[in-house]
């Protein structure tokens, strides 16, 4: 047994779709996330870039002896987290390897899409893994670089004619391809899930790599004898590097759960 918490992280607040399915999985589980909301979006940075935000969102988590790390951000997961994760000496964990399986597990047609950050779409990270599995696939990548803001911003709901309109103009290419599957490659991407199935219509699968990363670390914390000796009643730190407030507001509507007053404003420069 291991009850020291599981550290999460993302840019901002997509990475909480994986921390939801964390607390569903593993509900005795301690978890702290931190979400860089400072910094975010990370999809147009240059690969150094990242690599130094990584460094210090990993050093910022382990100040509360974790004993795994998900990066729940899918340009991590594609440009740095392999780099960063030689130096660790804790478990690190992605949302590409299982989320790639998982498409080429259910797709029936061959023909996947796929939709991320301009970073993760231009690393192939995740065509090489679904290539792997089935090597005539088809893999459409589309760079949606828009969406993380919008949904940082609360452009989420259904109607709102602004995020309708850019998903349409993202979306229509895969449309024209009759994907039967789509990888949301960004963790913030499944907050607009609705609005994404609406327009792809409902025979194309959505894969969710948040929640199919957070199946991944539980079963390898349960192979590895690292869970935490509870079985319910878990704690949850919230941590960002901006303003709590729309934090805060956002994470309530989608953990459903109210963590207004738990949500609190660090500092990265020491780490």
């Amino acid at each position: 047994m291991d009850n020291r918490p599981i550290g999460v992280f993302d840019s901002g607040l997509g990475g909480l779709t994986a921390v939801k399915k964390l607390m569903e999985l593993l509900p005795g589980e301690d978890i702290v996330y931190f979400g860089d909301t400072g910094r975010v979006p990370y999809g147009s940075r240059s690969r150094e870039t990242i690599i130094k935000y990584t460094r210090q969102d990993i050093a910022f988590l382990r100040s509360f002896n974790i004993k795994a790390v998900l990066a729940a951000c899918g340009t991590v997961s594609t440009t740095s987290l392999d780099f960063v994760a030689g130096d660790l000496a804790i478990p690190s964990f992605g949302v590409v390897k299982a989320a790639a399986l998982k498409a080429s597990n259910v797709t029936k047609n061959g023909k996947i899409g796929l939709i991320g950050t301009v970073a993760s779409i231009k690393s192939h990270k995740y065509e090489d893994l679904i290539k792997a599995c089935l090597p005539n696939a088809e893999v459409v990548g589309v760079a949606c670089p828009l969406f993380v803001p919008l949904v940082e911003n609360g452009r989420i709901h259904r109607g709102d004619v602004v995020i309708e309109t850019v998903a349409n103009e993202y979306l229509a290419p895969l449309r024209e391809k009759c994907v039967d599957t789509l990888i949301l490659g960004c963790t913030h991407y499944p907050l607009i899930a609705g609005i994404i199935g609406d327009i792809m219509g409902e025979n194309v699968v959505l894969v969710d790599p948040g929640a199919e990363a957070a199946k991944f670390l539980a079963n390898e914390l349960a192979e590895t004898n690292r869970l935490n000796e509870r079985t319910s009643g878990g704690s949850y730190s919230y941590y960002v590097s901006d303003s709590t407030d729309g934090f805060s507001e956002l994470a309530s509507l989608f953990l459903e759960n109210d963590v207004m007053g738990e949500v609190k404003q660090v500092s990265l420069d020491s780490f």
